[in-house]
């Protein structure tokens, strides 16, 4: 399997160049001028070819909450997820489906997917996200979400004395777990991963981090986590460690240069250098921080401490898409806030690198994926240039990262092979997906969330909010 994309647009240094590009079977074989052509020809007039980007942190089941879940913290928004998860897994294999045709079509070629289990299903969530990810021919990281811990662990106690019930899965159990998915999907070659995913500091014990860290020793995987997205966690890691959470994962061993932490909002400094020393990435999520109220990562601070960062879209229900041209625009612009210092600002440029390079070097795969190097995977996006939302012609990248790219990506290619063609995604029916995502579910703007109305006043003691309730009890 050959093809050449001939008369292209690249990036070049702060300028473009017209090449040719050579692809054969999985890689990309030439990038130069006037290259003799092989296999198929495709004309790259007008277009601009990129490297695939990385939804470097998301959660597919939630597209089946988009839209629905008012604006309350993290710590609220995720009692109300937990008591509607859906419990199908034909609906997780149609929410993975619509979470990879989405992020292809805005320039992903790579979805990190922390994939929350059905209880009593796990494999069967798993299989239907594999399964899902295969027909659609994206690059996936399936991370299945475990905890070994109650939801209501995931508050401080704020000294009072809290009893907890027990989780429905031991930590041994949850473990096991990760191993037969591990045995049974784990298959890089064939471009899908396993990762190890504990949920976060909140509801997972050191045994079960600790737990995780052989498996990916053992196994050499990915390690993926939430860290510090809240305020509320931040003061849960004190009372837990004594010491913040950031150091105590560097001292169980669960930082590296194979791991990446979604959010990363509320580190210091220290923190900072710390996730520096390790090489742990982080993924900047900067909708669902903004659309949860957690606050603006110190990204621009990372990268000047020479922190790896990606971008994620984070979950359909705390975004509420899978947009991930969107993430990279307000994951860039956002910062021009936080430091008046320009020359530290985020350019198009720099953002099209995190999205791309940054994503692989999270994942570990800097040196196959994430650039237009010869030798490295053919993961690769076209732009049409001729697109109304990307004219008059100015900055090719200016206008993809900066304005508002409507069905701007042409063609999209996964290890060699077209996901994409001329704006239409190959291998699904995406008039049948729209019809089964809407015949399964139903107008519903209100609904009761009981774990909400158990939790919300102890949350807003120990966040120092006053004790009136607002709307759930």
């Amino acid at each position: 399997m050959s093809f050449t994309i001939q008369n292209i647009l690249i990036p070049s240094d702060r300028a473009y160049e017209m090449v040719d590009v050579q692809i054969v079977d999985d890689h990309i074989a030439a990038v130069a001028p006037n290259l003799d052509p092989i296999g198929t020809l495709i004309d790259g007039r007008n277009k601009l070819l990129l490297p695939g980007f990385v939804n470097a942190h998301t959660h597919s089941s939630e597209m089946w909450q988009r839209g629905m879940i008012p604006p309350v913290p993290l710590e609220l928004w995720i009692a109300e997820l937990y008591d509607f998860t859906p419990l199908d897994p034909e609906k997780a294999y149609l929410s993975a489906i619509g979470t990879a045709v989405e992020t292809l079509l805005s320039g992903g070629t790579s979805v990190v997917d922390h994939l929350v289990l059905i209880p009593g299903q796990e494999l069967e969530t798993i299989e239907a996200a594999v399964r899902a990810y295969r027909q659609v021919g994206i690059r996936a990281f399936v991370a299945p979400l475990i905890q070994d811990q109650a939801l209501s662990t995931g508050l401080p106690s704020g000294g009072a004395n809290r009893e907890h019930d027990e989780y429905v899965r031991s930590t041994a159990a949850t473990l096991a777990l990760v191993q037969e998915a591990v045995t049974h999907y784990h298959r890089p070659d064939e471009g899908v991963n396993i990762l190890v995913a504990p949920t976060g500091i909140q509801l997972c014990s050191d045994a079960l981090f600790e737990g995780c860290v052989e498996l990916s020793d053992r196994y050499h995987l990915c390690r993926h986590a939430h860290l510090l997205e809240t305020k509320a966690q931040q003061i849960l890691a004190q009372e837990k460690y004594g010491c913040s959470a950031v150091e105590h994962l560097k001292q169980i061993g669960f930082l590296g240069d194979r791991t990446s932490l979604a959010h990363c909002v509320w580190l210091d400094d220290a923190d900072i250098e710390i996730m520096a020393a390790t090489k742990s990435t982080v993924v900047h999520n900067p909708l669902s921080n903004l659309r949860l109220g957690s606050g603006i990562a110190p990204v621009l601070k990372y990268r000047q401490a020479g922190v790896n960062v990606s971008f994620g879209c984070d979950g359909s229900a705390s975004n509420d898409s899978q947009d991930l041209l969107e993430a990279i625009k307000i994951g860039s612009i956002l910062h021009n806030t936080t430091d008046p210092d320009y020359q530290n600002w985020i350019t198009p440029r720099h953002a099209i690198e995190m999205a791309s390079l940054g994503g692989a070097t999270g994942l570990n795969l800097g040196d196959q994926l994430g650039s237009l190097t010869v030798g490295k995977k053919a993961d690769l996006i076209m732009v049409d240039l001729m697109n109304l939302s990307l004219l008059p012609r100015t900055d090719p990248i200016g206008l993809l990262i900066l304005g508002r790219p409507v069905n701007a990506i042409s063609h999209v290619w996964v290890n060699g092979r077209a996901v994409v063609s001329d704006n239409e995604v190959c291998n699904v029916n995406v008039d049948e997906l729209r019809q089964s995502l809407f015949d399964q579910s139903q107008w519903n703007p209100k609904r009761q969330a009981p774990s909400v109305a158990q939790m919300e006043l102890h949350y807003r003691s120990v966040m120092g909010l006053s004790a009136k309730p607002l709307g759930y009890s």
